[in-house]
């Protein structure tokens, strides 16, 4: 910290010195030691301000991925035509339809029965007597005003027979209207009139004429069909289409169903752009800006993370398939045998166990039964396919990536493999802690209370310390684990009434005696077994035969043509290629939620996260040496003003000394005089 040196002027001129500039010089020196603060405040800020700007561009790549991956995303999609719209309009094609040709042939349409009573000349003439449609007899109404025509249609709709009848009015007069409301030949209409116009006497039959319910004949790829309605919704799968009328004899209209190919090359090119947008935001933030200043995350660690996130799952191999998974912490073993053919090569056996290998047949080795074991088997065989383990939220899967692209390399996988999986004792204690009851739980539970158990449990009472047993041939049983437990602080544990597993029981009542259970115990003696199936992912690998190249400085370029030929020829293979649970879509979408900031654990929500530390430490600091520098500056305020009084005060008090020695130095004089 500098000096601050004080200019009081002549001390005897009596004009002291500026108390309110000293102050501030003073206070000015001691504020510089928040200048480092506050520099290092203003770039925290910066790069806050760049992370959110990629955190966005995460965001709005997040958004084109799952249009890819969503299940009732754009690969869902399909497009539709009819070759006459005047017979056959197609109304819509979800996401089930299977894209394909089908000519349909319209023999006839679906007609709705419909019929009227005989028209009287005056609409509001009383009428008497009742009506039988299918079998329901509707009343006249008898209330006057009611036992008229429009009185008589209300009776019939109110009565919900399936029917709506209605009042006409022409030239000829006034007429109940009937038509059925189901259409087809289950529609039909039985009527019977015994209705009279009591103000003419004219009886009022009913005229059938009109139509009568009858479906409507059609076939489809020369399958004969009878449907109810004229629009379709039942005959081609996940299709809905509308009848407007017949095909001429020989003629037939084909309903073509394609894959939205031009929807995929779209969202694939908005993939492409978001993508390149984040790069190029990623390499300007490598440099300097416009004036030479460093950008605020050069050098930052979080930018050479983001770029290995980025390059290495966009350069990840997509896998054709994978066997089921098995639990990653519980120690699964295998057993059995698959076998795998590349393309139309040879197959290959490869055993789990031990054996002699030869030929076409590899074995695991003695000793050498789980998952790794068996990848490392697959990866140093002579067949090229490469076999890696995925493990994700407590899951194993062995997935294989055949070494050649397309139909020519993809898997034939049968699969004998079995898992053998320890049966996991978790703890449950579903009514949680009651303030005036010890907390209590249970353990188990095990087939037999004989049984081998492995693993660990941690267990913590209230905010205490964790205490945590690892099991060993001193305890691996359900009465050894018992004893352990009660040997522990704060808990004390008990067999159930099966004998089959633990209760445990805190020593102290309410949350300070909370139990806290992590349970990794495994019942060895008594396995989960189950049959590793295999499952196809896609036949494609890469992005790279989807048209999408990388160019040298990291960006995108995509050639839609090169797409289109395989949405084409294997439009299945490329949905596969984002949707499959291994394939390449969802493990870079994964990897979008790992890395932006939708996550709390991302990698930029962390480093935002600790900037947010910083700053709050500094933004403290600088306030508690801004209150320290008040306080100082009070201080020197009323000690300077004191300072300031006493010096302007003394030219008067030395005009009094000098005056008191003159009087003095005279008076010894004159005494000697």
């Amino acid at each position: 910290m500098g000096t601050v040196g004080l200019s009081f002027g002549s001390p005897t001129s009596g004009a002291g010195f500026n108390v309110s500039s000293t102050v501030a010089e003073i206070v000015t020196n001691l504020q510089k030691v928040e200048t480092p603060w506050k520099n290092q405040l203003t770039s925290l800020k910066s790069q806050d301000t760049a992370i959110s700007s990629l955190g966005t561009l995460f965001s709005n790549l997040s958004n084109a991925m799952s249009s890819l991956t969503d299940f009732q995303g754009i690969m869902a999609q399909k497009a539709g035509s009819s070759s006459n719209n005047s017979v056959l309009q197609l109304m819509s094609a979800s996401d089930s339809a299977v894209a394909g040709t089908y000519a349909v042939t319209v023999g006839s349409l679906a007609t709705t029965a419909n019929g009227y009573l005989a028209a009287i000349t005056n609409s509001s003439d009383t009428l008497t007597g009742s009506i039988v449609i299918n079998g329901k007899t509707v009343d006249v109404p008898s209330s006057s005003g009611s036992d008229t025509l429009s009185g008589l249609a209300s009776a019939i709709n109110s009565a919900s027979i399936g029917v709506t009848a209605s009042v006409t009015t022409d030239a000829n007069g006034s007429r109940l209207s009937l038509v059925s409301g189901t259409s087809g030949a289950s529609g039909s209409l039985s009527v019977t009139s015994s209705i009279t116009d009591s103000t003419t006497g004219t009886s009022l039959g009913y005229n059938s004429n009109l139509a009568t319910g009858a479906n409507a004949s059609i076939t489809v790829n020369g399958v004969s069909y009878s449907v109810a309605s004229n629009s379709v919704s039942s005959v081609i799968p996940g299709v809905t289409f509308d009848l407007l009328g017949t095909t001429a004899s020989g003629a037939e209209v084909d309903v073509v169903i394609a894959n939205d190919n031009s929807g995929v090359e779209s969202t694939v090119n908005q993939f492409v752009t978001d993508y390149n947008s984040l790069i190029s935001a990623i390499n300007t933030q490598e440099g300097d800006d416009s004036s030479g200043t460093p950008e605020p995350l050069f050098g930052s660690p979080t930018l050479s993370l983001l770029q290995q996130q980025l390059y290495g799952s966009l350069n990840a191999v997509s896998p054709n398939g994978y066997l089921n998974s098995v639990s990653s912490t519980a120690g699964a073993t295998l057993s059995g045998s698959m076998t795998i053919a590349v393309g139309t090569g040879s197959t290959y056996t490869f055993d789990v166990g031990d054996g002699t290998s030869s030929g076409d047949t590899y074995y695991t080795g003695s000793g050498k039964n789980t998952l790794a074991d068996l990848a490392s088997t697959i990866n140093s065989s002579a067949i090229g396919v490469a076999a890696v383990v995925v493990t994700s939220n407590g899951e194993s899967t062995l997935t294989l990536t055949s070494p050649t692209a397309g139909s020519s390399g993809a898997l034939t996988v049968t699969s004998a493999i079995t898992a053998s999986t320890p049966t996991a004792l978790s703890y449950s204690d579903t009514a949680g802690y009651i303030s005036s009851t010890e907390d209590s739980g249970t353990l188990g539970t095990v087939a037999s209370s004989g049984d081998t158990l492995s693993g660990s449990v941690t267990i913590q009472v209230g905010s205490g310390t964790a205490q945590t047993i690892t099991l060993d041939s001193s305890n691996n049983t359900l009465s050894g684990l018992l004893s352990a437990i009660n040997g522990l602080s704060g808990v004390s544990a008990a067999l159930d009434q099966a004998g089959t597993g633990l209760t445990l029981t805190s020593g102290t009542a309410g949350s300070t005696g909370a139990l806290t259970v992590t349970s990794k115990i495994y019942d060895t003696s008594n396995p989960t077994t189950t049959t590793l199936s295999y499952n196809t992912a896609s036949d494609i690998n890469n992005l790279t035969s989807l048209g999408v190249s990388v160019n040298n400085d990291g960006t995108l370029t995509f050639n839609s043509n090169s797409l289109d030929s395989v949405l084409n020829s294997d439009f299945s293979g490329v949905t596969n290629f984002f949707q499959n649970s291994v394939g390449w879509g969802q493990t870079f979408s994964n990897m979008l939620t790992g890395a932006g900031t939708s996550s709390s654990t991302g990698i930029l929500s962390l480093a935002k996260s600790s900037n947010s530390t910083i700053e709050s430490t500094l933004n403290a600091d600088i306030s508690r040496e801004e209150s320290l520098i008040s306080s100082e500056s009070s201080s020197l305020t009323t000690e300077l003003n004191n300072a300031n009084e006493t010096l302007q005060q003394l030219p008067s008090q030395l005009s009094e000394v000098n005056e008191l020695y003159s009087a003095i130095t005279s008076y010894n004089q004159n005494s000697n005089g």
